[in-house]
């Protein structure tokens, strides 16, 4: 565990930060809002939950050949079946929050969306920049 708080610390704060969010118990003060911006916070928050896992993963194994599967287990499927998981305890565990598929779809669609960008954008840059071994 002491592992996992050494390498991924953002990744762990921003975590807690979205258990945080999904059981806090919102204020009845009328926000300013539109239409489905619940679903846009929570896809924002999953890009940036799978988003931070994806750049902390490259960045501790940029000068190694790490197995790309434990970064998308990690930083994809792991987010998206927290997500799953969370939702069901907001239905079931709470009476002010209610689990939705539609949330469910934004977290997963979030988690995705920042799995291709770390995948495909993030780990090359990293490689390239910062992987091979030069002299200070």
């Amino acid at each position: 565990m002491l592992y996992y708080i050494k390498k991924y610390p953002i990744s762990i704060f921003i975590i807690a930060v979205v258990i945080y969010l999904s059981f806090y118990r919102p204020s009845s003060s009328s926000v300013i809002s539109f239409p489905h911006l619940d679903k846009i916070v929570h896809f924002c928050m999953y890009l940036g939950v799978s988003g931070m896992l994806w750049l902390e993963f490259c960045w501790v194994h940029r000068k190694d050949n790490a197995r790309l599967w434990h970064a998308w287990v990690g930083a994809c499927l792991c987010p998206i079946l927290f997500s799953g998981c969370v939702e069901l305890m907001q239905e079931n565990l709470t009476d002010y929050r209610g689990g939705e598929w539609a949330d469910f779809a934004a977290n997963s669609l979030g988690a995705i969306v920042a799995s291709l960008i770390g995948y495909f954008v993030l780990r090359p840059y990293i490689s390239k920049r910062f992987g091979s071994s030069r002299p200070h």
